[in-house]
């Protein structure tokens, strides 16, 4: 007989394959919809008798994405349903005690994506003693739009609610509330430094991973405003959760793709404001001075979040994930390389600097090099960086193993089924890792994530100013290397 648990709300009842036991939609918090659309999170109701959790819950409304392109590779579920706050649990012994647990945080440019994803199974997590959960969020305006009448931050927010159901409710999956480690990618990475750095967290977890998403993103409260307006302008009302909790759902995603669109054909700080534009991402968290007070990366330097365990890293090629499949790698000259990196504020001499070491590299490989620096790798490295300067460790690590698939490299998104271990979980021809992914580099990335769950160490020696120490994953090289490409970094000192 499967196994049933009793959470706050009442019981559930999971489905036990292969040794795990998975509990999949369990709200967290109410549904979010009708005058709750922009509020924040609410109590989750209780129910009678046992809840079966053997499905996931509702995604949380979002517009299409990532481009055509390349959507064929990145699995995203629709499912539709108002109770889009929900967690899903896998464990290897719900009746056993005191196992590390660790909370997934989606990514999605802060618009898209759910816990859903294939890639984010937790069984191999289960399957090796640790508790794995997973979380949706309100995304997009829902989550991260500023409106005059609503709670700001209502995505991070909502992530809050469910890290507090963990701690309530995980000791009866057999995990240890004590022991809890988030992690997530992209714009689930950089939820994460946000969460280590707000405190309202303190207390919620004891260790964090980083993946592709640094600190630096926050929108001013003006900025994020000036976003809202488009929307609202968009569809003809004012921008406010009154009026805007009126609006079917399918127009305000389409207002919402259209503001998205709008910010990536002109990016025009005086429209979309000046912390928005570089990220290109028209929801984002916002410094309310509330939840957050200053940039993530300057919260973490101040001290918040001191007493966390960190680890933060990014893949070697993250923006050829954005600029090969869209074609803009492939119509980059050298002219316009130099032009492109100059317009976002690139330092003298880096075109050349990144020329001189990819003597064989197309414009357009140089200019997803360069951004991936700016945008991801150097603002984890400041992260690392901040960590250090008040004598606590944070371990980095890069991702450095090439798909094949559409040449995208080593891109952005590559490294989670390694660090899941679910490099089967979709089909092989429509996998962002190919054909034949290396087995046994899921099984050391994987295991250094687990590792550091339970013990806080993953395997390698923390980050320091002196030596620099990056543990690289790659296949069939792995390895610590100090300061990997010291010379492209040192270019963005005092700018990024």
């Amino acid at each position: 007989m499967d196994p049933v648990v009793a959470v706050r709300q009442g019981k559930v009842r999971g489905r036990q394959v292969n040794g795990v036991t998975a509990f999949l939609g369990i709200p967290y918090a109410a549904p979010p919809v009708g005058p709750a659309r922009f509020e924040l999170p609410a109590p989750a109701a209780r129910w009678d008798g046992t809840r079966e959790a053997i499905a996931y819950g509702a995604t949380a409304p979002s517009p299409a994405f990532p481009p055509a392109a390349i959507s064929r590779y990145v699995p995203d579920p629709v499912i539709d349903g108002d109770d889009i706050l929900t967690v899903n649990v896998w464990t290897p012994d719900p009746g056993g005690s005191g196992m590390p647990v660790m909370v997934w945080i989606h990514g999605g440019a802060f618009r898209s994506g759910s816990a859903a994803v294939p890639w984010y199974d937790g069984g191999a997590f289960a399957r090796d003693g640790v508790v794995l959960v997973s979380l949706n969020y309100r995304l997009g305006v829902l989550g991260f739009g500023v409106l005059p009448d609503a709670p700001s931050n209502r995505g991070l927010r909502d992530q809050l609610a469910a890290l507090a159901w963990v701690q309530e409710n995980i000791a009866a999956f057999g995990g240890d509330p004590g022991n809890v480690t988030i992690f997530g990618e992209s714009a689930g990475g950089m939820s994460v430094t946000s969460l280590v750095s707000a405190k309202a967290s303190e207390g919620l977890f004891r260790r964090a991973i980083a993946q592709s998403g640094a600190g630096q993103i926050g929108a001013t409260a003006e900025d994020a405003a000036k976003v809202s307006a488009e929307l609202a302008g968009h569809l003809g009302v004012a921008p406010t959760a009154a009026a805007l909790a009126d609006i079917g759902i399918v127009d305000l995603m389409a207002a919402q793709r259209k503001v998205s669109d709008d910010l990536a054909a002109k990016p025009d700080p005086a429209r979309f404001g000046a912390s928005i534009v570089p990220g290109q991402m028209a929801f984002i968290p916002a410094i309310d001075g509330d939840l957050l007070s200053e940039r993530p990366v300057d919260g973490i330097a101040a001290g918040n979040g001191r007493d966390v365990d960190l680890m933060t890293g990014t893949t070697t090629e993250e923006f050829r994930f954005f600029f090969v499949p869209t074609g803009i790698a492939a119509a980059t000259t050298a002219d316009g390389l130099r032009a492109f990196l100059a317009s976002r504020g690139a330092p003298a001499g880096a075109v050349d600097t990144y020329l001189r070491n990819r003597p064989e590299s197309s414009p357009g490989d140089v200019l997803c090099a360069a951004i991936t620096d700016m945008f991801f790798r150097i603002p984890s490295l400041r992260v690392a960086e901040a960590r250090a300067a008040y004598g606590r460790p944070a371990h980095v690590y890069e991702f450095s193993w090439q798909t094949e698939v559409l040449d995208l490299g080593a891109c952005h998104a590559l490294e989670i089924g390694f660090a899941f271990d679910t490099l089967g979980a979709v089909p092989a021809e429509e996998s962002l890792t190919g054909l034949n992914p290396p087995q046994p580099l899921a099984d050391r990335m994987h295991a250094a994530w687990a590792s550091f769950a339970r013990t806080g160490d993953p395997g390698w020696p923390a980050y320091a100013p002196d030596e620099r120490a990056v543990m690289v994953f790659d296949e069939p090289e792995i390895g610590v290397v100090d300061d990997p490409r010291g010379d492209e970094r040192r270019l963005w000192d005092g700018i990024v």
